[in-house]
């Protein structure tokens, strides 16, 4: 049986001896990996969320008798980008994590021989690509969000689709948008954990580490629970507390 005198001092001895493998190498490839996931996600995210929202329609000129049925008229009503888009979205959205982590990991770099990327690279493109289907969305419902009057308004001043969005869309749409991505940001440091079957350095691979060198599974399994909450409890703070300065405007 587990005496709480006993765990806490398995807990102060592995502190002692493996702080900087927790601190130095969980903590730091577990920012950086939710980091760069989140940074590239979020560009691409909006790339895909302004894909979605497009109105090309490369077949609309076949539909000349403005027919409302038939083959001719779905054609034409296509929209190959925002298909795309929405496809890529659905399909990272509706399968697990882990198994796109396998998927780049393990099966895409030996379909692709002529890219010798790192495991860790891999890994950062995997949760990049995860990271923007859910960013997309958060930038879709924000664009969204915007008065259509204010595009309306922009329109009616002489501006094209692009200057609208970009000039008077977007911007007020980062006010919902930011937060969002800092919550995503949060969501990632948590899902950097299933990494650790990659072995790549994060907070979950120093738990293996410290535990397959010690034995002391409970406790090295506590000591990263209690960081993993710090992290995200901090920094939800720093978020909520940034949108209600952003609310307050």
């Amino acid at each position: 049986m587990f005496s709480l005198a006993t765990i806490f001092e398995n807990i102060k001895t592995l502190l002692e001896n493996y702080w900087q493998v927790f601190i130095f190498e969980g903590v730091k490839y577990t920012l950086i990996l939710s980091a760069i996931a989140v940074f590239f996600g979020s560009i691409f995210g909006i790339v895909i969320a302004l894909g979605r929202m497009s109105n090309w329609r490369p077949f609309h000129s076949l539909n000349k008798k403005k027919a409302k049925k038939g083959f001719i008229y779905k054609l034409s009503e296509f929209n190959p980008i925002s298909f795309l888009c929405s496809a890529y979205t659905e399909i990272l959205r509706d399968t697990p994590l882990l198994l796109q982590l396998y998927f780049f990991v393990i099966i895409l770099p030996t379909i692709i021989k002529f890219v010798d990327f790192s495991m860790f690279t891999w890994t950062s493109i995997a949760l990049a690509l995860n990271s923007a289907a859910y960013v997309s969305e958060l930038v879709r419902s924000g664009i969204q969000a915007v008065d259509k009057g204010q595009t309306e308004a922009a329109r009616s001043l002489g501006m094209n689709k692009t200057q609208t969005m970009v000039k008077v869309v977007l911007p007020q749409a980062v006010k919902n948008i930011l937060p969002a991505i800092g919550s995503e940001f949060v969501s990632i440091i948590k899902e950097t954990s299933m990494a650790s079957t990659f072995f790549i350095g994060d907070l979950m691979t120093s738990y293996l580490k410290v535990k397959g060198a010690t034995y002391l599974a409970l406790e090295a399994l506590i000591i990263v629970a209690v960081i993993y909450f710090i992290l995200t409890f901090v920094l939800s703070k720093i978020i909520l507390a940034y949108e209600r300065r952003l609310n307050s405007k």
